[in-house]
């Protein structure tokens, strides 16, 4: 393969992933759409088409060892596809906290919530900003905006506990309410991790301008 033919893959790649990423932002916003909605139904669409991200996800990671194994790239190169095999991860995991929001709206199943929801479709809304303009780092290859982004985790880590704090005070009110309480809670903490993951996509894309791998400090709960 010549050099512009490596070239071209690596585009290929990235319009990969942006597009694996599109489609994620997009569940993650579809997912407390329907949990507000009480559409049950769509729900359970969103589950059986989590399966088109994960063979995404594949075919990228397939894509991406093949030119590794062949083409022995440069530092710089090499730096984009380890890159792009975390990315893709990221992402796909992130698909899976939206369907995760969606199992949270089946398993509550038919009739109203306790409460309107607020927070958590702030949440929702800013993960999914956070997410966007980290792929637009990824896209641009822009260390300045990948940084910029990081401290905005602690806007959706405030909110988490917003809504930790206010459906507390419900159930103590009412237990009956502990079940879907602890449900909603869920759909908080599986937000709380997509925008973690917006933040681990940034510090590749510093990683791949500069070659230093930040560390801001998150681990995924073993659980």
């Amino acid at each position: 393969m010549t050099r512009k033919l490596f070239e071209q893959s690596l585009v290929e790649l990235q319009e990969n992933i942006l597009a694996l990423g599109d489609m994620v932002v997009e569940a993650l916003g579809h997912s407390v759409d329907l949990l507000q909605q009480r559409d049950l139904e769509g729900s359970r669409v969103l589950i059986e088409n989590d399966r088109i991200v994960d063979e995404k996800r594949y075919a990228i990671e397939a894509a991406t060892l093949t030119l590794i194994a062949t083409q022995q790239p440069m530092a710089g190169d090499m730096r984009a596809l380890a890159a792009a095999l975390f990315i893709a991860n990221e992402l796909e995991r992130i698909g899976d906290y939206a369907k995760g929001i969606a199992r949270v709206n089946v398993r509550i199943g038919p009739g109203p919530l306790m409460k309107p929801l607020v927070d958590i479709p702030r949440m929702a809304a800013k993960g999914q900003e956070m997410l966007r303009r980290a792929l637009e780092a990824f896209a641009q290859r822009d260390g300045d905006l990948a940084r910029a982004i990081i401290p905005e985790d602690d806007t959706v880590d405030a909110l988490y506990d917003q809504v930790y704090a206010e459906l507390m005070t419900l159930v103590f009110e009412d237990m009956s309410k502990i079940r879907q309480a602890n449900l909603l809670l869920m759909a908080a903490h599986h937000l709380e991790r997509a925008a973690d993951r917006a933040t681990n996509i940034c510090e590749r894309v510093i990683y791949i301008v500069t070659g230093q791998l930040l560390d801001t400090g998150w681990e995924e709960d073993v659980a």
